[in-house]
């Protein structure tokens, strides 16, 4: 499904329906009236939206493109959740889009799926098809789709999410260094610090997920961008086992003792270098447990507010 990533990345090293049921009768207004308040809706919010598809921005005299994918049936006072997926070195936004061999079951790495249309997706294009934020231009990329986005969509400014993996996940974790402030939460999937990490003091809500055997992303690493956000969200020292060799299955941690509304988790899976990994080995976007641990941790309850 994925292309082989090692010896480029190694080159690079080198260089509200769910709450109405759980709530007593009668407060479902209540309930309502509540959401509304906690969230913070963007400017575009009421104004008619822009549809599915290819958007061209300048970012610093460079042009820039990403795809977007607007829920059906999309109502334009609905504050949704904005969602950002990186892709990996070499791959493009339309491998995120499209979902590749998985189609639309590993669109957006499964999170369409999930979403089940309550939420704006998107897919940004890197330069030379990769991440390398020279001097932060990628990030400075984010902050010009938020604004293009957000000006013309409604969204919820306190859910707003990233992730991506591999080249896509040092992505993610420079935005998480970067930007904690403006996301609620992130997810890397065998991800390195190719991308740099501005600031990278402020807490965010952080999902990790490894392969124990990595052979080019290693997982050392991984786990030591992992304790930068135990330490930023004020998390416990926590014992997070991995999988045996050869067991073919994966563990997860939740660290303990985090500010609320500040999780750490972490996955760790017998396996490499690979976004979509299953029980009993193989990887595969149609059948992987991934998606689900994603929109797990996006949606618990600490971070809906």
């Amino acid at each position: 499904m994925m292309l082989n990533l090692k010896s480029t990345l190694l080159g690079l090293l080198g260089a509200s329906a769910v709450l109405g049921s759980a709530l007593p009768p009668g407060s479902s207004n209540e309930v309502k009236s509540a959401l509304v308040e906690r969230a913070n809706p963007s400017p575009g919010c009421g104004k008619n939206p822009f549809g599915s598809g290819v958007r061209n921005i300048n970012v610093n005299g460079k042009n820039r493109q990403f795809i977007v994918r607007v829920p059906n049936n999309y109502d334009r006072n609905r504050h949704y959740k904005l969602i950002f997926a990186f892709h990996w070195v070499g791959g493009t936004m339309n491998d995120i889009s499209s979902g590749g061999s998985d189609r639309e079951l590993w669109s957006y790495y499964g999170l369409q799926r999930q979403a089940g249309e309550s939420a704006i997706l998107v897919a940004p294009q890197g330069l030379n098809n990769g991440w390398g934020n020279s001097n932060g231009e990628d990030v400075n990329f984010v902050d010009a789709m938020i604004k293009d986005i957000e000006s013309n969509l409604c969204v919820d400014q306190r859910q707003r999410f990233s992730l991506g993996f591999s080249y896509g996940g040092a992505m993610t974790y420079a935005v998480a260094c970067a930007r904690a402030k403006d996301f609620r939460a992130v997810a890397v999937l065998g991800g390195g610090q190719l991308s740099g990490c501005s600031g990278g003091n402020d807490p965010v809500a952080y999902l990790g997920i490894h392969g124990l055997t990595d052979g080019t992303l290693n997982i050392g690493g991984g786990k030591s961008m992992r304790d930068r956000f135990v330490r930023n969200n004020g998390c416990q020292n926590t014992n997070a086992p991995d999988p045996g060799r050869g067991s073919g299955r994966h563990v997860t941690t939740v660290f303990q003792g985090c500010r609320p509304g500040f999780p750490v988790t972490w996955i760790s899976f017998d396996g490499g270098h690979g976004p979509a990994p299953v029980d009993g080995g193989g990887d595969s976007g149609a059948r992987s447990y991934v998606p689900g641990e994603i929109w797990s941790f996006f949606t618990q309850a600490q971070l809906q507010s």
